[in-house]
């Protein structure tokens, strides 16, 4: 494989919605998505009216990456090689020694699927990313409130915790104004909504001019997407796009057969019946990208079009897009910009107030480096019986490593870049650090801890 990546020797570049192309003020919307659960679980499922009030620095508990022992009421932060490297019982943290009495010093016994990406069973849940995680705050708080009135051992709240997540998140709930999230979005949109920036727009419109075919594929149903890429891309966001693609229902549209999950068309946000084949671009619902990428053929005259697609989710977006169908895959990983020091290396001769918006996007955001939780890229792992401690990376980290083509902070990162700029990618010949643009996570150069690491 070439040790460089560049989008100008792309045919096709896809986009995911929710934090790729749309970015949340997050700690608005964390606050959101956990009242939408905490309110449903007290008021319909008669859960503690605790849940209800949240201590402003709570949200520093949510990290992504983490696996909820569904079972055991614990959450963990696993290395790559898959043993436990943090653990918290409800919102509390796990001693050293607690951990190792729980799940000793080897790989967690569901290590191999969740490393199969097979991120929701009823033992365990992956949370991945920003839609999810508020809600990991709360299930940690139902379990210290069972453990207080109930003194439980084994935990039966997460049917409670789908029913929430369903209640507020399904297709009919936009239409029908159901839960507390979709309606307080409709109704306060910019106190949400981060609006596209120019430089983006700018970029999306060069990406289409240079002949290239633009793809958008979200999970979120027609309604909703319309609202976002109306208030973040203006009212001819879909001038931007050949193709758009709403309830993707992903990581299924990239795993599913044309059987599985064809393609429908849509009348007026309503999901029609189901088509044989992708003839012609346009706005579609559900399908599969072997039809996808059978149309995207046609289009370019190739036999082969590359592709490369861009998400925020490792489990939705990125894995499946690398692993089903081996298109290239830009992760949006916003903890970049959290990494305290790094400055993209332009910003030196930009003006004031452009180099001061990632300072700001650091304070506005509640948790990128988490104090309980540490870095999302690497941890140590204390010695047994007086070793020395390792430093070793986070399952998280390794993915990123494995299935990215290159890692950045958000779009506005390489918008100004020529078409033609050149990434150095992930691959086993580079070294670990080097897809990331426009620099490397702190934590994992090596002038911090080399000397630890011997």
């Amino acid at each position: 494989m070439q040790q460089h990546f560049s989008l100008a020797e792309c045919d096709v570049v896809g986009f995911d919605l929710d934090h790729t192309l749309c970015r949340y003020h997050l700690p608005q919307s964390a606050r959101l998505i956990y009242d939408s659960f905490a309110q449903y679980l007290v008021t319909e499922k008669g859960y503690d009216e605790d849940l209800l009030t949240l201590a402003p620095d709570s949200l520093d508990f949510c990290c992504k990456g983490l696996v909820l022992d569904i079972e055991e009421g614990n959450f963990l932060k696993l290395a790559e090689d898959g043993t436990v490297l943090r653990a918290s019982h409800g919102t509390k943290s796990m001693t050293f020694e607690e951990i190792l009495e729980i799940y000793g010093r080897k790989e967690w016994k569901h290590f191999n699927t969740v490393s199969g990406m097979v991120s929701r069973t009823a033992k365990y849940y992956l949370y991945d990313n920003y839609f999810d995680l508020p809600g990991a705050l709360l299930c940690a708080r139902v379990v210290d409130s069972l453990d207080q009135h109930d003194g439980q051992k084994k935990y039966d709240f997460w049917k409670d915790m789908v029913a929430a997540i369903q209640h507020n998140y399904k297709i009919s709930a936009f239409k029908e104004d159901c839960g507390m999230y979709f309606p307080e979005v409709k109704n306060h949109p910019d106190k949400y909504l981060q609006r596209c920036p120019e430089s983006v727009k700018k970029w999306l419109k060069q990406l289409k001019n240079a002949g290239k075919i633009l793809l958008l594929i979200t999970s979120s149903h027609s309604d909703y997407c319309r609202l976002l890429c109306e208030h973040v891309l203006g009212s001819d966001f879909e001038e931007y796009f050949d193709i758009l693609i709403t309830n993707a229902l992903k990581p299924g549209f990239f795993s599913h057969t044309p059987n599985q999950r064809p393609f429908r068309t849509l009348e007026n946000d309503e999901e029609q019946e189901a088509l044989l084949s992708l003839d012609k671009p346009g706005w579609y619902s559900q399908g599969n990208a072997i039809q996808l990428y059978d149309l995207l053929k046609k289009m370019t005259g190739k036999l082969d079009p590359k592709v490369v697609y861009f998400g925020d989710s490792m489990h939705s977006d990125i894995f499946p897009a690398r692993h089903y169908s081996n298109w290239e895959t830009v992760f949006i990983l916003e903890e970049l910009l959290g990494d305290k020091g790094i400055v993209p290396a332009k910003a030196e001769s930009e003006p004031l107030e452009k180099k001061g918006k990632y300072e700001r996007d650091q304070l506005k955001v509640p948790y990128f480096v988490s104090k309980q939780w540490g870095s999302f890229f690497m941890d140590r792992l204390p010695g047994l019986e007086n070793a020395e401690e390792t430093l070793v990376h986070t399952w998280s980290c390794k993915c990123i490593s494995t299935y990215s083509t290159i890692a950045i902070p958000s779009l506005e990162a390489i918008a100004d870049l020529p078409l033609d700029y050149r990434f150095t990618r992930f691959s086993s010949n580079n070294s670990a650090t080097a897809g990331y643009y426009p620099s490397p996570p702190r934590a994992l150069l090596p002038s911090e801890d080399s000397a630890m690491m011997k």
